[in-house]
C-alpha cells in the first residue's frame, strides 16, 4: 500500500490544476538510480497505464507505481509540508535505511 496524507493530496490537486491537467491524471512514482545515497525519486503526472503498474487510491488523488520500484517504497506515505519552513514533498518510507541530507535520496 501507498499512502497519501490529507495535505499532500489537496496539493497535488492544486498542482494538478495549475498545470491543466484532467481527471484522468494520475500521480506516478518511480525509484531511479541516483542520488549522494543511492536512490532517488521521481515523480510527474501521467495519464497512460504500462504493464505491471500498481494502482493506490488515497484521499481523492490516484497513484501509479511500477513494479521494480514497488520493491522499494511498499508502505511508503507521501506527506507534504509548506508554508516558511515547509519541505514541500516529504517522502515517509519505512523502507529507508538511509537518507541524504535534503531528502531526495535514500538506500535501502
Amino acid at each position: 500500500m501507498i499512502n497519501i496524507s490529507p495535505e499532500a493530496a489537496r496539493k497535488l490537486a492544486s498542482l494538478k490544476q495549475d498545470e491543466g491537467k484532467d481527471e484522468s491524471a494520475f500521480l506516478r512514482v518511480e525509484v531511479k538510480k541516483g542520488g549522494c545515497s543511492g536512490l532517488s525519486y521521481k515523480m510527474d503526472f501521467d495519464t497512460q497505464t504500462r504493464d505491471g503498474d500498481k494502482f493506490f487510491e488515497a484521499n481523492g488523488q490516484k497513484i501509479a507505481v511500477d513494479s521494480n520500484s514497488m520493491l522499494y517504497i511498499l508502505g511508503m506515505t507521501l506527506e507534504y509540508s509548506g508554508g516558511l519552513n515547509g519541505k514541500g514533498f516529504v517522502f515517509n518510507n519505512p523502507n529507508a535505511t538511509k537518507h541524504c541530507g535534503c531528502g531526495s535520496s535514500f538506500n535501502v
